[in-house]
């Protein structure tokens, strides 16, 4: 199978990754935790051997127990550690209030033992840190991110949401290998940073690369989402005029898949897989048959004639 490289830090996956987070947060109430393991395994005997996940992924089971998305990922793979490649993410916690942002130094270090308790591993692949915290230097975080390379707890490092002067900042003190921002063709605007990505020699690793689901054809204007559990509930795609500005891409998408003996969901995941050589799409999914389409995206390839349509 193909390879795709993160950055300068010798990691290789495959072109689709598997994005975890739905197992166990804002995709509805948690996975039931033996059926979540089982899937994640799925995954990697179909194939897949780059996996997301976080450490402010967790959610509650019905029971009323904490479901925590790094050790799904930890119990799953365990085994197979050696032939995989785990991303995980620092920096996050959620409130009522929103997103809490803390990247100090000691909350890393504190956050780092944490996941690698969870996950079960002695060795962190690549540690991202989950949202630039405005209160801290990025300068600071990556001298961090180098200490925690020197000491064996990572092996490379990344930066989600990242931005052009922040990445460079930090990139000057500890080289970043990944950086991992939305991209699909529904939210194209990060595509400023290209031209860094490749002067530095970074990764682009895109989530929520089919819109959260959207791309998929598989949702209409009348679909439901629990509002308090699933963030599509909230997201403007999924509205009446949402869709209404989506009909010709979609279209578009559903005719292409017809020609390709594809889905449109691959078709948009070909897409960008074919933008550059070094963007990794993580799309996740709860359901086995569609986890098994997503990596068969890698096999439909498209002219420049379709890339430009």
């Amino acid at each position: 199978m193909e390879k795709r490289i993160l950055g300068r830090s010798g990691l290789t996956v495959t072109p689709v990754g598997l994005g975890c987070m739905g197992f166990s947060h804002a995709y509805g109430a948690p996975m039931e935790r033996s059926e979540a393991v089982t899937m994640i395994r799925k995954a990697y005997e179909m194939g897949y051997d780059f996996f997301d996940t976080a450490e402010c992924y967790i959610g509650t089971n019905a029971d009323g127990s904490t479901s925590f998305n790094e050790e799904l990922l930890g119990e799953a793979l365990r085994d197979v550690r050696d032939h995989v490649v785990i991303a995980t993410k620092f920096g996050v916690q959620h409130s009522a209030s929103g997103l809490l942002m803390d990247s100090r130094p000691e909350t890393i270090r504190k956050a780092v033992d944490g996941s690698l308790k969870r996950l079960g591993v002695d060795c962190i692949d690549l540690y991202y840190q989950h949202r630039i915290d405005p209160k801290v230097e990025p300068e600071t975080v990556a001298e961090v991110m180098k200490e925690l390379i020197a000491t064996g707890k990572i092996r490379a490092w990344g930066i989600s949401e990242a931005t052009e002067d922040y990445l460079r900042s930090a990139h000057a003190v500890c080289p970043v290998s990944a950086i991992q921002n939305r991209y699909s063709m529904l939210a194209r605007e990060h595509e400023k940073i290209f031209p860094v990505l490749e002067e530095l020699g970074i990764a682009y690793v895109a989530f929520s690369p089919l819109g959260n689901g959207f791309l998929t054809g598989q949702y209409t204007a009348s679909s439901t989402f629990d509002s308090v559990l699933d963030y599509r509930a909230h997201m403007p795609q999924y509205t009446e005029d949402g869709f209404k500005a989506a009909e010709k891409l979609m279209k578009l998408l559903e005719e292409m898949a017809a020609r390709k003996e594809a889905t449109s969901g691959q078709i948009s995941l070909a897409w960008m897989l074919g933008k550059k050589p070094y963007i990794i799409p993580i799309p996740g999914s709860r359901k086995e048959s569609r986890i098994q389409e997503n990596l068969g995206a890698k096999d439909v390839l498209l002219s420049d004639a379709e890339m430009t349509a």
